[in-house]
């Protein structure tokens, strides 16, 4: 059985992730498949929604990395893994799953994906996207109104407690990291790069 290619896409919130991720599946298609860190968040059963609340969501330690990679690894070796379902609504894990099927293109999306050492060792490229902190803001004001049904106020509050400097403390760094730095999903070039990379990792491992 061929070994799938492991593509990592870090980067800050709103950085355009999400965007080089979607170009990525629309161009291998059902030869991709994709895991989404968010969804790895810790399950926090234990704790009142007012709590949840609180949480500093932007530390490598509110994720559950350790479960990441053990899926990681299956998928490696050509096993399905029931991943977790992250409901943002109420900081929480929804209790649902998602079957991630083994594919010749496995992709790794999240703002933490570099930052751990054993996760970065199980990933073929490493990618970081960038954008200017005020794109990146805006960005997010948008999606968690929209999709996550915060308030402005909320999404302030928690950008400059935690967001922010977490960004630097624990996002930005990973940069250095990474194979290849973009300033955009939607930069042309280096999406070309990627996957003329990807394709030729493929053919080498027929």
């Amino acid at each position: 059985m061929r070994k799938p290619v492991f593509i990592g896409i870090a980067g800050g919130t709103g950085s355009g992730k999400s965007t080089f991720t979607n170009r990525l599946k629309e161009a291998f298609g059902d030869r991709v498949s994709v895991v989404y860190y968010d969804n790895y968040y810790r399950c926090r059963d234990d704790l009142p929604f007012e709590e949840r609340k609180k949480i500093n969501y932007d530390h490598p330690d509110a994720f559950e990395t350790d479960l990441l990679i053990k899926h990681i690894r299956a998928l490696k070796d050509g096993q399905e893994v029931e991943c977790p379902v992250y409901d943002y609504t109420v900081h929480n894990r929804s209790g649902k799953t998602i079957l991630i099927r083994p594919a010749d293109v496995i992709l790794v999306e999240g703002i933490m994906v570099l930052q751990n050492e054993e996760l970065r060792k199980l990933l073929d490229i490493k990618v970081y996207v960038e954008a200017d902190a005020d794109e990146r803001i805006l960005r997010r004001v948008i999606r968690d109104v929209k999709e996550r049904g915060r308030d402005i106020e909320g999404i302030a509050k928690q950008y400059l407690t935690t967001v922010k400097p977490m960004h630097y403390l624990y996002v930005e760094p990973t940069r250095a990291m990474a194979d290849i730095v973009i300033n955009s999903g939607l930069n042309d070039v280096a999406f070309d790069l990627v996957r003329s990379k990807i394709t030729l990792l493929l053919m080498q491992q027929q």
